[in-house]
């Protein structure tokens, strides 16, 4: 049960920061970018395969405020990545248990190692 509960906390912090804490965020996040602006390369540069996805730059297509804009996108995007990394996670653990056959055919491995020595 403490395992829960730790998974719980981790969640809301974890969603607290990505839509709080994007709400501050600086209004130039692509470092790279703003400084390709602010040195004049920046309209040399191609769009992103994913410039017209809805969580593109960092905002939410749909939501007029634009910092409620971006705590959106990081909330979703917090919720993508638990999403995938717990879906991994759980495919990878499902896969390493073991049932009771197998570990009854470890037992009598190991009795008989132990009666020959």
């Amino acid at each position: 049960m403490t395992n829960r509960r730790f998974f719980a906390a981790f969640l809301i912090v974890s969603l607290v920061i990505a839509g709080v804490a994007s709400y501050y965020a600086s209004s130039h996040p692509d470092g790279l970018e703003f400084v390709a602006e602010k040195t004049g390369f920046l309209d040399s540069a191609d769009d992103s395969p994913a410039a017209d996805s809805p969580l593109a730059d960092y905002s939410t297509t749909g939501v007029a405020d634009p910092r409620l804009s971006g705590g959106v996108a990081g909330v979703l995007g917090c919720l993508l990545v638990l999403g995938l990394a717990g879906g991994t996670f759980w495919v990878v653990r499902r896969r390493g248990e073991r049932t009771d056959q197998d570990t009854a055919g470890d037992e009598d491995v190991l009795e008989h190692a132990g009666s020959e020595g």
